[in-house]
């Protein structure tokens, strides 16, 4: 290597993202995003072995020593040109300029029409989910967490029990229109709860809030909270439990209902509005975890299992077993595996909701 290149210690902007491997369709790659410039793009794993040990400590001769170890082959001074240059050129290296972005022009609070939009609703989303974690911070440490959250699992545990009592109950519920109108109130409150509580766990976490705002499609209105740069965080762990918080909350919502429920005899007509809000309630908490597109559980499947686009990518991968198996067996052992699994394990889960919806839906009509 040429002296003048081997001896350079180049070191990465301190404020560049780079995500962990990713599996994407049956490639290995990983994220790094500018969260100044706002650019962001992919590499693969050479590329990213290279860009990670960037720290200003190491020489390029050393870290050539051990990319060479690692995958037995050493760069020439043309290679390190070469990345350096495309790495400078974008400003993610410290002392190179950051391009300047376009400015995006301002995006209106309202978007959409009648049917079907969106509304924008605080001006700074980061202030005010940053707000929101100052209050709630002294309650998000694991003393108290875990035992709220053993409380919810003991409160869910003592619903399935009483199953059949609380299907009747909902049948009944269904034609008390007033009553009705109450729980799904309470469940739309839930629902926003649910958003703002990936917010906070993202802003715990180190993660930031872009948007907080109202998304509808006509009958349905929800509130919507959009949560940047999770994917960037170090610890899988972490990403996990952003992913369950809104789930979580929804639990937390319906525990003093259970304990109002449990107080009541059986038969009077606030029980039995109860048992509706908690059937429901349970019902939209617990299906957000299920591994399917665009529930969280789904999200939470590809955090865990480090796969981008988990559905898709195995819908392609399955069509071209079909298809054209020579590309098929070109994936790789693990991407396979996952792949069909997530094929053959969405489409049983899917017939098992439709059964079970169903089923419940007989329940209810007939009780």
């Amino acid at each position: 290597m040429h002296p003048d290149v081997s001896t350079h210690r180049p070191r990465l902007r301190p404020d560049i993202l780079l995500s962990r491997a990713l599996l994407r369709g049956p490639a290995t790659v990983h994220l790094i995003k500018d969260p100044v410039g706002g650019a962001s793009f992919e590499v693969g794993p050479k590329e990213h072995f290279l860009i990670s040990r960037l720290d200003g400590t190491r020489s390029l001769e050393e870290i050539g020593d051990e990319y060479a170890a690692a995958f037995g082959r050493r760069l020439g001074p043309a290679n390190w040109r070469q990345l350096l240059g495309l790495l400078g050129t974008k400003g993610l290296l410290v002392g190179a300029p950051v391009p300047r972005t376009p400015a995006t022009p301002h995006t209106p609070a309202l978007n959409g029409n009648l049917y079907r939009g969106t509304l924008r609703l605080v001006a700074d989303a980061e202030a005010t989910t940053g707000r929101l974690h100052r209050i709630l911070r002294p309650l998000l440490r694991r003393t108290v967490i875990l035992p709220l959250l053993a409380l919810c699992l003991a409160a869910e545990s003592v619903l399935a029990a009483g199953l059949g009592t609380l299907l009747d109950d909902t049948g009944w519920l269904l034609r008390q229109p007033v009553a009705l109108v109450a729980v799904f109130t309470l469940l739309w409150l839930s629902t926003a709860g649910h958003e703002l509580a990936h917010g906070i766990a993202a802003r715990h976490y180190g993660g930031t809030v872009s948007e907080i705002g109202l998304r509808w499609r006509l009958p349905a209105m929800i509130m919507y909270c959009r949560v940047d740069n999770y994917r960037f965080l170090r610890r899988r762990g972490h990403q996990l439990v952003i992913g369950a918080a809104g789930a979580f909350a929804n639990l937390l919502f319906l525990l003093p209902f259970t304990l109002w429920w449990g107080l009541l005899e059986t038969g009077d007509p606030t029980r039995r509005t109860l048992s509706g809000l908690l059937l429901l309630g349970s019902v939209q908490a617990l299906v957000n975890l299920l591994p399917l597109p665009p529930l969280d559980g789904y999200t939470m499947l590809g955090h865990a299992l480090g796969v981008s686009a988990y559905a898709p990518a195995s819908g392609t991968y399955l069509r071209l077993r079909m298809s054209d198996r020579e590309a098929a067996a070109r994936y790789p052992r693990r991407a396979r595996i996952l792949y069909t699994a997530y094929g053959i394990g969405s489409s049983v889960l899917v017939c098992l909701l439709v059964a079970a919806a169903v089923t419940a839906a007989i329940v209810l009509l007939t009780s």
